[in-house]
């Protein structure tokens, strides 16, 4: 699985990133962290890491974070992505698939 960020897992006054990387983390998981430098508010032709344009390809929005999942799916949103976390925790039978 990988979890594409801003540019920090820290969960610092609840920033969305460190939100769903905590979430993933205390589900027992060990997400490969991408970072996806830039700024949602700033036009898509200044967003041009490879995390934002890959968000953008599997979302249509720059917005971060994004779970892609080993099955490929994507999870995108740092309350979906925790929604996801609880519900699928490391070691479990079989993973939920992404809504």
């Amino acid at each position: 699985m990988r979890l594409i960020v801003c540019y920090t897992t820290a969960a610092t006054r609840g920033h969305a990133c460190g939100v769903a990387y905590h979430a993933l983390t205390d589900a027992g998981h060990a997400p490969d962290v991408q970072r996806g430098y830039g700024w949602n508010l700033l036009p898509d032709v200044l967003n041009v890491s490879s995390g934002r344009r890959e968000a953008k390809r599997r979302t249509g929005k720059v917005d971060l974070p994004v779970l892609i999942l080993d099955d490929d799916s994507t999870v995108a949103g740092s309350r979906q992505i925790v929604e996801w976390a609880a519900a699928n925790q490391a070691g479990a039978a079989s993973p939920k698939p992404a809504a």
